[in-house]
């Protein structure tokens, strides 16, 4: 049996595709646990390292953590299906930016930080694999077909939009605000 190319590359795409999926469904599941007790920590916020305050954040609201680690279970399992691979890339790729930020600025242990790089390094391998597909996709999206019309009409749409964009603002302020 002969492999060529395309049939390598797909063989290595699956391999860096499974080592993020596993890592998903680690942290994603290990959120359910990873955050007990965190939030009575006996020190005040000024005595806290970055680590001890956002393990103190997390531990505050189980359900929050939990939601964090359904949303790395739901990236890892779209990656982990080639026809969602593309999204799950790019799902999975908001949710490790935010984890490589807070590992940063929180002065997370390195290891940790080290590891998030790494998935997210080995999502952008893939995103540069299947980079055809992702063009074509985001080409898609953009395609947005001019319709004929008069600058008249274009201008009365876009005044009656505006006026539309007052009068949900003005409702969101007494909604959310006045009362």
């Amino acid at each position: 049996m002969k492999f060529d190319r395309k049939d390598k590359l797909e063989i290595f795409e699956n391999a860096i595709t499974w080592i993020v999926v596993f890592a998903m469904f680690i942290y994603g599941g290990g959120k359910l646990v990873q955050f007990d007790g965190a939030s009575e920590i006996n020190k005040t916020v000024s005595e806290m390292t970055g680590m001890e305050l956002m393990w103190a954040f997390y531990g505050y609201s189980k359900l929050y953590a939990i939601t964090l680690g359904l949303f790395e279970i739901i990236g890892g399992t779209l990656m982990l299906i080639k026809k969602t691979r593309i999204i799950g890339c790019l799902f999975t790729s908001t949710i490790l930016i935010n984890v490589i930020l807070q590992d940063v600025y929180f002065e997370v242990h390195l290891g940790a930080l080290k590891a998030a790089i790494l998935y997210q390094f080995f999502i952008l391998l893939i995103l540069w694999l299947n980079k055809d597909l992702l063009a074509q996709s985001i080409k898609s999206l953009l395609n947005i077909k001019k319709s004929q019309q008069s600058k008249y009409k274009l201008m009365i749409k876009l005044v009656l939009a505006f006026i539309g964009f007052i009068i949900l603002r003005i409702t969101k302020y007494c909604v959310t605000i006045k009362y």
